[in-house]
C-alpha cells in the first residue's frame, strides 16, 4: 500500500499554527475535586478520585497510595464522582483481559447508566460506539481480522520515507527561529499528516480532524461529545468518496476487503485506526523527547541521539505510557478479584501506567526497562492493539525523534523540567507543551 506525498510545506505549516493557535486547550481541567475522595453514595469506602489536580501532577504518586490502601484493584471514582474498579496490579490486568468471559467489552453492561446524565464528560470514552473496542465474540474476530490485514498491508519503507518528509517540513518551519514548541509545533502536527494520508482524508480537511481528535481524546469537557461524532462524520464523507474513486490507501483497503464491511462498519474502524493512530503517538513522541532532553542518561548523547533512541522509546512505553488507563472491562458477572467483591455489570478501568510499575514484577531496585518489552502499554488480549498498528506508530515515533535529533542535536530544554504541564486526562499521558531552545538552522 503506497501513500500520497506531501506537496509543500504550506500544508505543515498550517496545521502547525492551527495546534500552536489553541487546539490543546482541550486538556483544561473541569473540576475543583478534592485530592482524595471519600464514599460516595454506591461507592466503595475509602474509593480515590481520579481527577483534579493531584492526579494531573502525578499520576504516579496516587497508584501508589492506591495500592497501599486497597492492592492491585482499587475502588476509585471518576468524573462527578462515579464509582468504577481500577485495576493497578500487573497479574490482575493480565489476569481481566486475558477472560473476556468473565470481563466483557460491551459498554451496555454497565449497571449504573440509568444514574449517567447525558451531559457527563466521560460519556465519548465510556458509552457504548458500534466499533471494534467494544465488540465481542464472532463479531469481534471478523472485525479485527480485516482491520489486521488492511493495516498489515502498509509498506513499512514507504511509510518510513513518508515521515521523514513530514519532519523535515515541520521543522523547516521553526529552524530559523531557534526555539520552538516540540508538542504544537511537531508531535502534535506529525501523526495527522501521515496517518491522514494514509487515511485517504483530504488536506483541506486535516485541520479539522485534527481538532476533533485533540477534543474527543481529553474526554473530560462538555465538547467531546460533539466532537467525536463530527470525527465520525469526516470519515464517513472520507469513505464515501473512496467508493467511487479508490486509491492506494486504509479507506479503500477495508471497502475491498472479502470481509464485506458495511459502511457503518468501515467507518468505525477507520476512526479507531486514525484515532487511536493520532493521540497515543502524539504522546509517545512527546514523552520520548522530553526524556532525551532531561535525563542524563540520555541527554549526553543527543549529538548523536540515534544509539539511544530504541531504548527511550521503551522505556516511555513503561513509565509515561501514553495511553494509561481506559475505560475497558465490564463484569459479566458477580466474581472476587484480588480480594474485592466486583458486582456484575461494574465498570473496571484497566491502568497500563500502573500495572507497568507494579513493585511485585518491578521492584524499587529496578534500574530500567532495558531491551524488556512484556510492558502493557499495547494493552493485552484480544483487544489489545494490533500488532501492525504497533509497528506503524513505532515507525512514525522513532522517525520523529531520529530526524529531529539529527536536524536539532543541541536542543535544550527552555523551562525547569518541573515546569512542564501534562494534560489532565485520566486517560492520556502527555504534555501540553514542550519548549526548547536550539542553534537557529
Amino acid at each position: 500500500m503506497t501513500h500520497p506525498q506531501p506537496e509543500g510545506d504550506s500544508w505543515a505549516q498550517t496545521v502547525g499554527d492551527m495546534v500552536m493557535s489553541g487546539a490543546t486547550a482541550a486538556t483544561t481541567a473541569t473540576t475543583a475535586a478534592t485530592d482524595a475522595g471519600t464514599a460516595t453514595q454506591g461507592a466503595p469506602l475509602g474509593a480515590i478520585r481520579m481527577y483534579g489536580p493531584r492526579f494531573q501532577r502525578s499520576p504516579a504518586q496516587v497508584f501508589r497510595e492506591m495500592r497501599r490502601l486497597h492492592g492491585p484493584v482499587a475502588p476509585v471514582l471518576l468524573d462527578g464522582d462515579v464509582p468504577a474498579w481500577l485495576v493497578l496490579g500487573y497479574r490482575e490486568l493480565h489476569y481481566v483481559a486475558s477472560n473476556p468471559e468473565l470481563f466483557g467489552r460491551d459498554p451496555a453492561r454497565w449497571r449504573l447508566w440509568d444514574q449517567i446524565p447525558p451531559d457527563w464528560p466521560l460519556r465519548s470514552a465510556a458509552g457504548k460506539q458500534p466499533y471494534l473496542a467494544h465488540l465481542e465474540g464472532p463479531a469481534f474476530e471478523r472485525r479485527s481480522s480485516i482491520v489486521n490485514d488492511v493495516l498489515g498491508a502498509v509498506d513499512l519503507f514507504e511509510l518510513r520515507v513518508l515521515s521523514e518528509r513530514v519532519c523535515d517540513q515541520l521543522i523547516d518551519g521553526f529552524a530559523g527561529r531557534g526555539e520552538a514548541d516540540l508538542i504544537g509545533e511537531y508531535a502534535q502536527a506529525l501523526p495527522i499528516l501521515v496517518i491522514g494520508r494514509m487515511a485517504g482524508v483530504s488536506e483541506a480537511v486535516l485541520p479539522e480532524l485534527l481538532q476533533t481528535i485533540i477534543t474527543s481524546a481529553d474526554s473530560s469537557g462538555p465538547e467531546a461529545n460533539a466532537a467525536q461524532a463530527r470525527f465520525a462524520a469526516i470519515l464517513a464523507e472520507t469513505l464515501a468518496a473512496r467508493k467511487s474513486r479508490p486509491g492506494p490507501d486504509i479507506p479503500s483497503g477495508l471497502l475491498a476487503h472479502p470481509g464485506r464491511l458495511t459502511d457503518e462498519e468501515a467507518t468505525w474502524d477507520l476512526l479507531a485506526i486514525v484515532g487511536y493512530g493520532q493521540q497515543p503517538t502524539t504522546d509517545w513522541i512527546g514523552n520520548t523527547l522530553r526524556l532525551m532532553l532531561t535525563d542524563t542518561r540520555f541527554a549526553i548523547t543527543l549529538s548523536g541521539g540515534r544509539r539511544s533512541v530504541g531504548q527511550a522509546l521503551n522505556e516511555v512505553l513503561w513509565e509515561d505510557t501514553p495511553l494509561q488507563n481506559i475505560a475497558g472491562r465490564w463484569a459479566i458477572r458477580s466474581t472476587q478479584l484480588a480480594g474485592q467483591h466486583i458486582q456484575a455489570g461494574d465498570l473496571l478501568v484497566l491502568s497500563f501506567t500502573a500495572a507497568n510499575n507494579d513493585p511485585s514484577v518491578r521492584p524499587d531496585s529496578y534500574e530500567g526497562p532495558g531491551g524488556n518489552q512484556a510492558h502493557m502499554a499495547f494493552g493485552h488480549g484480544e483487544h489489545r492493539c494490533p500488532y501492525p498498528a504497533q509497528e506503524i506508530g513505532e515507525m512514525i515515533a522513532r522517525t520523529a525523534v531520529e530526524v529531529l535529533l539529527d536536524r536539532l542535536p543541541d536542543a535544550t530544554l527552555a523551562v525547569s523540567p518541573d515546569a512542564l504541564v501534562w494534560h489532565s486526562s485520566p486517560w492520556i499521558r502527555g504534555l501540553s507543551a514542550l519548549p526548547v531552545h536550539f542553534s537557529p538552522a
